[in-house]
């Protein structure tokens, strides 16, 4: 089920250690009457930015596990109760009205009711009570959607000029102007209500592949015990893989690659499976919708041209020069005559520097004082609260993300905080799905601030850019210089060169099984591997992957999260044209960044962005992001001389 109102994607934005340093991207804006925010956040008389606490609160939510389960009986019941509205539809404007009401009202309710459950089970993943309840929400979720599968089948019938008078007509229903609209668009693959009744009941026994894949790595996947150059024995993990990722020990840095990736090598057909269990179902929803392709259906959910997706992945294959001229570069500052795979991933130049999180509080509050006195305010007081889960913790979800489910109350932030400075960098880009979360809740009604995916992420890559442009602005001398500008680099290749091959390994096994093949563990590989070598140039001499190290396929969640990862490069392609405009412009190209984070879901994002003068489907877009990147090794080149 595709449609905001069906599909629960639940605004929460999870970061992996696949793309840490420049990692997402999305976002835009123009919407110039949207509302003001200014003294609706929050008063403008704390700019404390110091909380000593370093787990979340999750009483702003219930306050205690009674009270949750409280609200989930009351949330059921409210679910139950939506059958009432089946067949009145086409009733009235006020019937209609009416009914959504209750509809969105209803699923406001579960949403915070599943955030709860959520954040509880993220904090330890072996606590099976909280699995229970997050399963508990999980299968409510599914009932809720089988119980609204008849909605869009009825608006259909009622019909385009009828609901276009009732819209002009009755301010009621003004919220739902969108989603009546998108509705109306998606008629050629809305089934009929017993269909989409059926297909609404599958999402939750579908749900168990990814849970699967999510549970057996960050809980019961036996990792191995390695010992490093300095004695240290390290337990591996998924959780804290991008920490020992980067030792500055090259020996150190393959023991750590073998140990990981053999671990996946060693289930390489168990996550194959469960991969192909996803792919399969994503082949089969299309179908049954009469889409042409897994890729059509995903990009027709908010309307984006299937054109983005190809040009991207087009665009960046005729320009893989710049990313092997990166490898060439690392090589050459690193002093390794032969660059392997697990060296692309430490520093270039040494920064010894802690960043705890209070640092990266007030570090973060001076980067983005480009986005004005009142953004600043605001950033400031969420800062001082109690939302964020801060450091790595036995049985705790690796990475990171924002939470912004529960439109009443506020986001919470997962973090996996090492007080380096990928934490930094990681801190700056969540920062910015919570502000884009605080500002569309305050500018938007509940039905239209749920922003799509493909806008998500240039909020956060903003903040980066950002981040970026202040340290070098701070550096005393070249050697910090170069190190940021290193570390610049390392983000684009992370997001934009990374999630684009990623994006295209995605595409490959969605053909596969769309042509009748089976994804077996070595398939799979083949495929990543045949991509990975060509995006980093080993057959230019630019580096060299082990075999081994071809199953990182199992290790990237996303690819669980239906062609969701080439977002992360056509936001953050649009973030640096977006910052660009703000650090050369005044309070006008602002006020349009910022309008575009309080426009929430109120229209298509495709659309909001090409308002604002970024076409995605427009190689140019692209192409701005690869100048940047040559751009940076030319400016390393001249340092260096």
């Amino acid at each position: 089920m595709n449609h905001k109102i069906k599909k629960i994607t639940l605004r929460i934005l999870i970061l992996t250690s696949s793309a840490i340093v420049i990692p997402f991207i999305s976002f835009h804006a123009v919407s110039q009457d949207s509302v003001s925010t200014t003294n609706i956040l929050y008063p403008t008389t704390s700019n404390t930015t110091t909380s000593n606490v370093t787990v979340w609160d999750l009483s702003d939510l219930y306050a205690d596990q009674k009270h949750w389960q409280q609200a989930f009986d009351k949330s059921k019941l409210s679910v139950n109760a939506l059958s009432q509205c089946r067949g009145t539809l086409a009733d009235s404007a006020a019937t209609l009205s009416t009914c959504l009401d209750t509809i969105y009202t209803s699923y406001r309710e579960l949403l915070r009711v599943y955030t709860y459950a959520f954040l509880q089970k993220d904090t330890d993943l072996a606590n099976s009570i909280n699995s229970e309840h997050y399963t508990k929400v999980q299968s409510l979720l599914s009932e809720y959607s089988q119980a609204i599968s008849f909605v869009e089948p009825e608006l259909i019938a009622v019909g385009e000029k009828t609901l276009t008078g009732w819209l002009q007509k009755n301010k009621e229903l003004a919220d739902y102007r969108h989603f009546i609209r998108n509705t109306l668009r998606k008629g050629d693959h809305v089934l009929s209500p017993r269909e989409e009744e059926i297909l609404a009941a599958a999402d939750d026994p579908m749900s168990a592949v990814s849970n699967t894949y999510s549970i057996f790595t960050n809980a019961e996947l036996p990792w191995p015990e390695v010992t490093l150059s300095n004695g240290e024995s390290v337990s591996l993990r998924a959780s804290n893989y991008a920490k020992y990722r980067n030792a500055e020990n090259r020996a150190d840095r393959k023991i750590i690659f073998d140990a990981f990736f053999g671990t996946y090598q060693n289930y390489k057909e168990t996550f194959a499976s469960t991969l192909s269990g996803e792919v399969k179902w994503h082949v089969f929803s299309a179908r049954m919708r009469g889409f042409d392709s897994s890729l059509q259906q995903a990009m027709d959910a908010d309307n984006i041209p299937e054109a983005v997706y190809h040009t991207l992945v087009s665009t960046v294959n005729q320009n893989l020069d710049a990313l092997h001229r990166y490898m060439k570069l690392r090589a050459e500052r690193m002093k390794i005559d032969d660059l392997r795979y697990y060296d692309i991933y430490p520093s270039i130049i040494e920064n010894k520097r802690s960043y705890s999180i209070d640092d990266s509080k007030a570090i973060l509050v001076n980067a983005l004082k480009p986005l004005g006195k009142e953004y600043g305010v605001q950033l400031r007081h969420a800062l001082a609260q109690d939302w964020m889960h801060q450091y790595p913790a036995k049985g705790k979800r690796s990475g990171a993300y924002v939470m912004g489910a529960a439109y009443d109350a506020h986001p919470y932030m997962l973090l996996n905080h090492h007080n380096n400075f990928d934490s930094l960098s990681t801190f700056a880009h969540e920062w910015g799905h919570g502000m884009h979360t605080l500002l569309s809740n305050a500018a938007q009604p509940f039905p239209t601030a749920e922003y799509p995916t493909f806008i998500a992420e240039i909020a956060s890559t903003a903040n980066e850019v950002l981040l970026f442009d202040y340290l070098r602005g701070k550096a005393h001398n070249n050697e910090e210089r170069l190190f940021y500008l290193f570390q610049e680099l390392q983000g684009l290749r992370g997001t934009f060169f990374r999630q684009t091959q990623f994006a295209e390994f995605e595409l490959a096994m969605h053909q596969e099984i769309e042509r009748g093949e089976a994804l077996s563990g070595d398939k799979l590989k083949r495929i990543y591997g045949d991509i990975v070598k060509r995006y980093y140039g080993e057959d230019q001499g630019a580096i060299s992957i082990d075999d081994t190290y071809t199953v990182e396929w199992a290790y990237i969640p996303h690819f669980y999260r239906n062609f969701y990862v080439y977002q992360y490069a056509t936001s953050i392609s649009a973030a640096y044209y977006l910052t660009e405009k703000i650090l050369n412009g005044g309070a006008a190209e602002r006020e349009q960044y910022l309008s575009i984070l309080k426009a929430g879901g109120s229209d298509y994002p495709y659309d909001i962005l090409k308002r604002a003068g970024v076409d995605m489907a427009s190689p140019e877009v692209y192409l701005a992001v690869i100048r940047r990147f040559n751009h940076i090794m030319e400016e390393i080149e001249a340092l260096k001389q």
